[in-house]
């Protein structure tokens, strides 16, 4: 056995083997996906709890090993404390709770206000890179007890780009923007699209748009915010627009009808403040047409979001991805296996000398965190969470205006 061999050690978890250094401990199966299984462990040598995460066939194909190969890269140069960082394997500091447990309390304005505003720097720390996640959901943000929180999973993130029409069935289906699902070319406020998603379940305290397919995604979107314009429309693929065209014209409802007072709090003339601000901004995101949606950076500038605004966090330094590294030509599954490897051997190399920190938010320069015991969610009831974070979100296996292929 030879000396890097006898690093590692194998334990099975539930119906999985995971072959891990010596230095994770206690492994215990804590959550599940499409794409991997995530165990809690103890770090031995920093004397922390962190999430390991192994990847489920990640090289059963050339879009597997793609999106595996995207994830580390990302993972590798992203460099803010809203995004979760990568150590040794692919893990992750370990978190109190994902935003699916956290989005079934009776959130205050404080609480809800400072969780948009981290999820919204993490993603402004992307885009600055012209970097479009694409698949945001409560499932793949993580939460702490003082309310920091973080973004997890990078693996259908890719660059933005107009000279294509890029595939539309990434997302998971009820956080899906409209030119996802009618296969558009889109740009990144399609993530903002997502965020008010999320932002409107925090509210209600259920799914927005719960479509059971597609096409029924579509009528939700459109039976809820009403018939989108005909300006619209003509940017649409014909055979696409033939079948928009034909549904029945809806009205939609207004956002003080969908978000009523009683459903925010409401113990002052502050709170009541608050509550015309959130229902604004979640107007400027929930819009249908992406020409007239808000961009990330007027989000962080919308007064419900702007009182936490602090651009070392807002503004930090965008992460250095080359195209080279995110390139969308085609590999060999051998071929993707080695630009991996390589990753992971430039990685150990540029850090050798040092054991990774738990958090990456020193990196931001002067970054200090605003949340206080004000902030804690520790103590407030979770008697509405979610069984699981696998229980809150439904991925489409049904293809649409386009194939997924990329």
């Amino acid at each position: 056995m030879s000396e890097a061999e006898g690093q590692f050690y194998s334990v099975q978890v539930g119906d999985s083997t995971f072959t891990v250094l010596k230095r994770y401990q206690q492994l215990r199966a804590i959550g599940s996906g499409a794409q991997g299984i995530v165990c809690s462990a103890l770090d031995t040598v920093l004397g922390i709890p962190v999430a390991v995460k192994k990847l489920c066939r990640p090289f059963q194909n050339q879009t597997h090993a793609k999106r595996a190969y995207r994830e580390l890269v990302l993972l590798k140069c992203v460099n803010h404390k809203n995004w979760v960082c990568f150590a040794l394997l692919i893990h992750h500091s370990l978190m109190d709770a994902s935003l699916c447990q956290v989005i079934h309390m009776d959130l205050d304005h404080e609480r809800m206000s400072y969780l948009l505003y981290q999820i919204l720097c993490g993603i402004r720390h992307l885009h600055s890179a012209g970097i479009i996640h694409r698949d945001l959901k409560p499932s793949n943000i993580v939460v702490k007890s003082d309310c920091t929180l973080k973004i997890l999973d990078f693996g259908l993130a890719r660059t933005a780009c107009t000279n294509f029409m890029m595939t539309p069935y990434v997302v998971t289906r009820y956080y899906r923007a409209p030119e996802v699902i009618l296969g558009m070319k889109y740009k990144e406020n399609v993530d903002l699209w997502s965020v008010g998603c999320i932002m409107a379940e925090m509210i209600s305290h259920k799914i927005l748009f719960p479509g059971k397919d597609y096409i029924d995604q579509w009528n939700k979107v459109i039976e809820v915010l009403g018939t989108p314009s005909l300006e619209f429309m003509n940017r649409l693929m014909e055979t696409v627009r033939n079948y928009v065209m034909n549904k029945p014209q809806y009205p939609g409802v207004s956002f003080a009808e969908l978000f009523p007072d009683w459903a925010f709090p409401s113990d002052s003339e502050h709170d009541k403040l608050k509550t015309g601000q959130a229902r604004d901004l979640l107007s400027k995101m929930l819009v249908i047409d992406p020409e007239s949606r808000i961009s990330v950076e007027e989000a962080l500038n919308h007064p419900y979001i702007h009182v936490w605004y602090d651009p070392a966090e807002a503004d930090a330094p965008p992460p250095q991805i080359s195209d080279k590294q995110l390139e969308e030509r085609e590999h060999t599954i051998e071929q993707w296996k080695e630009l991996i490897y390589e990753e992971v051997i430039d990685w150990e190399e540029r850090n050798k000398n040092g054991l990774m920190k738990e958090d990456c938010s020193d990196v931001v320069s002067g970054s200090a965190s605003q949340s206080s015991s004000a902030n804690d969610i520790s103590s407030m009831s979770t008697e509405h969470t979610l069984a699981s974070d696998t229980d809150s979100s439904s991925i489409d296996t049904l293809t649409g205006p386009l194939d997924e292929s990329q």
